[in-house]
């Protein structure tokens, strides 16, 4: 539950969308976020897989969006990166003899589908667009 891809997803494409007619470069994004660059490098691959961004190789090049961040949704940019359930994972061996331990899992399985759909539904409603005003 501590996992922080969405976060840096976000960050990431949230520098992208403010600055849509530049090409940015991994270590000024890194800069931003205060992390390493090959992880901005790593995540920087999973979103140019999803169709968020696209890449530019040379003195010139780094990367932008691939298409206007009014299209993007943070449902998707959610669903691309996650990694776990919002609530976390389920107990590994509970107890089959017991009345609460013998269906615990299943129970969770439930709950844990509920509010995942939850954080997703809510998500829809908001695009990248909609997040980078916040900031002007």
């Amino acid at each position: 539950m501590s996992n922080t891809r969405f976060a840096t997803a976000l960050h990431i494409l949230t520098l992208l969308a403010d600055k849509d007619e530049e090409w940015m470069r991994s270590e000024w994004m890194a800069g931003s976020i205060n992390i390493n660059p090959v992880i901005v490098r790593k995540e920087l691959s999973v979103l140019n897989e999803a169709g968020f961004v696209i890449s530019r190789k040379g003195k010139d090049g780094g990367f932008k969006l691939s298409k206007p961040s009014s299209e993007i949704t943070l449902a998707e940019i959610y669903l691309t990166v996650k990694n776990a359930d919002v609530l976390g994972k389920r107990n590994q061996n509970p107890n089959p003899k017991c009345p609460i331990g013998k269906d615990i899992n299943k129970q969770l399985d439930h709950l844990f589908m509920e509010i995942d759909y939850s954080v997703e539904d809510k998500l829809k409603g908001k695009t990248l667009k909609n997040f980078v005003e916040q900031f002007h």
